[in-house]
């Protein structure tokens, strides 16, 4: 039996500040909060010390990639890194303390330390989750540029990173200065905004917390993948089998992330909306550390998906374990520009190298025996851009940049 009995006696073995809080005269404290069996404190530190490890194993590698290969220091991978960093910072600032207070079943750091731990912890969270919609509309509108990126410039991608955190500042802030509070959660050995408080001002809150920060860039990475695979689905025709398995990498791609997201992020926003609205008891401190565990398990995961499944940071990865210098991808200067050379007129250029990714333009206008045929050796990354303006012939141009790989 991993939950306790209510009881007073539970409590006791939290601080006494918190306990206070919980039991009573604590500003929208709720009910009476219950702790975990110590075998429920062990298994959730058990937890919380892999997610912990290997979420600061995976990010450090993600920094140290980036500081070791110039190849990768490019507008799009700086989003990347900005994900990398703020998942780092929970790691560092977040994890250790709950893990600790896990495997003594109580808080340790004072009602001080617990607020500074929910503002800590949010903060980076919503930097990664904003990052992930930044990152999603930067493919997007790289896809529907009608120019090539300039890899050089970094005015857009730091714009994108600033705005991630201040928004985030934005919503973190706010409970610091009454619209809300940070408090204990769950069995106590957590903290976070008070999900139980029943008062407008705490409702308010998290109202706008699960619109504009859970379910706003959940829209936005849908709405910007989705066009990414639409615009997939409009080349198919120029190179049958190449084009299916473009198609089916990027969708498998988009399908992981966001079920992922999903898996991350949605059982711990549930919790959190029925802990506010529904009847006092409903959520069980069992039940609440699960969603606030799998939250954690996204300094993890996000890692693998968006930098070790990305081709170009692999090839990295591999370089640095074999000592050696990282091999470039596939390159197809020499088949495009004799193509281009026998196919006056149409729309299709020789490759451009922008942040070390591959571009092929081809016209959808023409008909399929006048495009030439890549090399099935070749896997090239695609890009939507508009055909250049000295063509006289008025031709449709689809092209697509998957900055899923390098």
């Amino acid at each position: 039996m991993l939950a306790s009995n209510a009881s007073l006696s539970g409590c006791a073995e939290l601080n006494s500040a918190l306990c206070a809080g919980a039991g009573e005269g604590h500003p929208g404290g709720g009910s009476l909060r219950t702790t975990l069996s110590p075998t429920g404190h062990l298994v959730v530190a058990v937890c919380l010390g892999f997610i912990g490890a290997f979420g600061l194993l995976n990010n450090l590698l993600v920094l140290v990639l980036f500081c070791r290969y110039k190849m990768l220091r490019s507008p799009i991978n700086l989003l990347l890194i900005n994900i990398s960093v703020s998942d780092l910072l929970v790691c560092v600032l977040g994890t250790p303390f709950s893990f600790a207070a896990s495997t003594q079943g109580r808080w340790l750091i004072g009602a001080e330390g617990c607020v500074w731990y929910g503002f800590a912890n949010s903060l980076c969270g919503i930097v990664s989750l904003i990052s992930l919609a930044v990152l999603s509309y930067e493919r997007y509108s790289t896809m529907i540029t009608p120019t090539e990126a300039d890899s050089s410039n970094y005015r857009k991608t730091s714009l994108g990173i600033l705005l991630s955190w201040v928004y985030s500042l934005l919503w973190t802030l706010p409970p610091l200065f009454g619209w809300s509070h940070y408090g204990p959660e769950g069995p106590g050995t957590t903290c976070s905004v008070d999900w139980t408080a029943k008062t407008a001002n705490n409702m308010s809150y998290i109202i706008c917390l699960f619109v504009f920060c859970l379910i706003g860039p959940f829209l936005v990475i849908v709405y910007c993948y989705g066009k990414l695979l639409y615009a997939i689905k409009q080349v198919s025709g120029i190179n049958a089998s190449l084009s299916r398995k473009r198609e089916q990498r990027v969708l498998f791609m988009v399908v992981i992330m966001v079920i992922f997201y999903l898996l991350c992020w949605m059982p711990y926003g549930i919790m959190a909306l029925l802990a506010t609205f529904g009847p006092p008891g409903l959520v069980t401190p069992e039940a609440s550390i699960i969603p606030s565990v799998l939250a954690k398990t996204s300094t993890v995961v996000n890692p693998v998906i968006y930098v070790f499944m990305n081709k170009q940071f692999y090839r990295c990865f591999q370089a640095l374990l074999h000592c050696e210098a990282p091999r470039r991808g596939s390159s197809l200067k020499s088949s495009s520009k004799a193509a281009t050379k026998a196919v006056k007129g149409v729309a299709v250029t020789g490759p451009r190298r922008t942040d070390d990714l591959l571009f092929m333009v081809a016209s959808l206008g023409q008909p399929a025996a006048t495009v030439p045929q890549l090399d099935p050796s070749c896997e090239p990354t695609i890009d939507l851009t508009k055909a250049p303006s000295s063509y006289n012939q008025p031709v449709v141009v689809v092209s697509l940049v998957a900055h899923f790989e390098g």
